[in-house]
């Protein structure tokens, strides 16, 4: 098992969770807007140090990214199986094709 799904694994134990001792349920606790508004929050500032092109720096954002997708699937009962389903119809499919079909 990835950290990725060990990750995804620990969120989704969270949602049942106190908000007051768990960050990621205080998070989902305020709803699937603010869970949407970090993940932007923290995209941004991912596209930042990928503009500066801070190596380190991306890497730590890129975590964030990925902590904050899928806080933001939880709260809308997704999960990274889900995705990686998706991913998985779309393998093979060339990504021109895959956009004009949508």
């Amino acid at each position: 098992m990835t950290a990725l799904h060990r990750l995804a694994e620990t969120i989704a134990a969270r949602k049942s969770a106190d908000p007051e001792s768990s960050w990621t349920a205080k998070l989902l606790a305020k709803g699937p807007g603010k869970c949407a508004e970090k993940f932007g929050e923290e995209a941004i500032e991912a596209i930042i140090e990928a503009v500066k092109g801070d190596r380190a720096r991306l890497t730590s954002e890129a975590a964030d990214v990925l902590y904050h997708l899928l806080v933001m699937l939880a709260a809308h009962d997704l999960t990274l199986e889900d995705v990686e389903s998706e991913l998985a119809r779309r393998e093979g499919t060339s990504g021109i094709a895959e956009k004009a079909a949508r």
